[in-house]
């Protein structure tokens, strides 16, 4: 008689492996030609000391985890602008939107985010919708922290229109270290809120303005998840 192929080792195996894959996200594909290279380094090392092979392989395992995309489910309530990266608000201030959008002047509400290094690093769309602008723009690498990197620094904007006509703009700002600016989508695009939709490597700071009068949810040191926290409420209408 032939073993069943669902004994109970292989139901444990299973087990395992979906345990494991619900508690180590996956990488974004960005991540790893870097993940593959430090690998490779890795092995390379191995072959001359066991010492500097376990180094690399733990600053390999560190870039991998660096360049993670957790899933993340988005609330269903509508009217609402979600993070748009993980990491602490910074600023909450009214201020004009990026020039290079061509937008009528008008202050609106802008919340920041800044990323540590040890935050995840890709970005999420805040809200459903259509991708109207999308704009990079070259500039300084100031420290994300600074109210000014808002206007000085390397950036990538977007402007999303929702179904129902509100603009809301996302910008992913380079920093003091982030270097290197990813956007995956383009004009015309239609994005659904919190799908992932970049990455800024080893940086730093996104911005998320909402039309005036929106209702803002969130305040300066409070911890945001991308794709998951309402950093506000849109205007009714």
């Amino acid at each position: 008689m032939t073993e069943s192929h669902n004994s109970p080792d292989s139901g444990r195996l299973a087990h395992i492996i979906a345990l494991t894959r619900s508690v180590v996200p996956p990488m974004h594909p960005a991540g790893r030609p870097f993940a593959l290279g430090a690998a490779a380094v890795a092995f390379l090392l191995r072959r001359f000391s066991r010492r500097l092979g376990v180094v690399g392989f733990l600053l390999a395992g560190a870039v991998a985890w660096f360049f993670r995309e957790p899933k993340r489910v988005a609330p269903s309530r509508t009217g609402v602008v979600v993070a748009a990266a993980d990491g602490a608000v910074s600023h909450v201030v009214l201020a004009e939107p990026p020039p290079e959008l061509g937008l009528p002047s008008g202050e609106r509400l802008r919340i920041s985010v800044f990323l540590s290094v040890f935050d995840v690093h890709v970005q999420r769309s805040p809200v459903a919708g259509l991708v109207t602008r999308a704009v990079y723009k070259p500039g300084k690498f100031l420290s994300a922290d600074l109210d000014k990197a808002s206007e000085d620094n390397e950036r990538n904007t977007l402007l999303l229109t929702t179904e129902n006509g509100a603009e809301v703009v996302v910008v992913q700002i380079a920093g003091l270290i982030a270097r290197r600016i990813v956007c995956e989508v383009a004009e015309g695009d239609k994005v659904e809120a919190g799908d992932t939709y970049g990455l800024i490597r080893f940086g730093s700071r996104v911005d998320v303005y909402v039309p005036a009068g929106s209702r803002v949810l969130v305040e300066p040191g409070q911890r945001t998840i991308g794709g998951e926290t309402v950093l506000a409420e849109l205007p009714e209408g």
